[in-house]
């Protein structure tokens, strides 16, 4: 199988800003004492085997030990309702690791899968802020920071060179709205607590 993507990352967790398992390969145990994390990605463009999967989302919500690199990782995995059967397979392959590139490196962390669903999954860029609603379970909105000395207009801060699927760059974000409601059997609030975005392009 040889497939290849791209597109835009979301991700929002119960850490604060900035996370300390982003920032040290998931060896640092969590400001909580559950990391609780949602991935989203949105796919641009994209050929998984021949099938076009262009234009559709994904996300993923973990739910980890404090110190994730010890594995037993809980996840569950949604994939856009807008995919036809063949584009949701191709896809649940690629972002649960089966289909080898970047998401492959966190399959050895991961104890149980909870579930795979089609769902409605609206999500959207807009400038410094990121946003994904997944179904009814998941609503999501970060905004990228910039220190307050450089103004609206200042860069946007960023870590380079760290240890994540998405992308060895990514923003620093702070979530505007992080809730979730019945996440199999999980409901949270982590407004205000960290988050990140990034450009994505995966190939195997």
């Amino acid at each position: 199988m040889s497939w290849n993507l791209n597109g835009t990352y979301l991700e929002s967790c119960n850490c604060d800003v900035v996370c300390p398992c982003t920032t040290s390969g998931f060896a640092a145990p969590a400001d909580h004492e559950r990391c609780q994390v949602t991935f989203a990605f949105h796919v641009d463009a994209g050929n998984v085997d021949g099938v076009d999967v262009s234009d559709h989302s994904v996300a993923i919500f973990i739910d980890a030990p404090q110190a994730m690199a010890e594995g037993g990782w809980q996840v569950a995995l949604y994939v856009d309702a807008s995919t036809d059967e063949g584009q949701a397979q191709a896809l649940a392959k690629v972002f649960s690791g089966q289909a080898g590139g970047p998401m492959a490196a966190l399959t050895p962390l991961v104890g149980e899968v909870l579930g795979v669903e089609r769902v409605p999954i609206d999500y959207r860029d807009d400038g410094r802020r990121h946003a994904v609603r997944v179904g009814d379970a998941i609503d999501i909105e970060i905004e990228d920071q910039i220190a307050p000395q450089f103004g609206e207009d200042g860069p946007v801060m960023g870590l380079t060179g760290i240890f994540h699927p998405a992308n060895s760059n990514l923003t620093v974000a702070r979530s505007i709205r992080a809730r979730g409601d019945g996440v199999h059997g999980r409901s949270w609030d982590f407004s205000g607590a960290n988050g990140h975005s990034a450009p994505f392009t995966w190939s195997a």
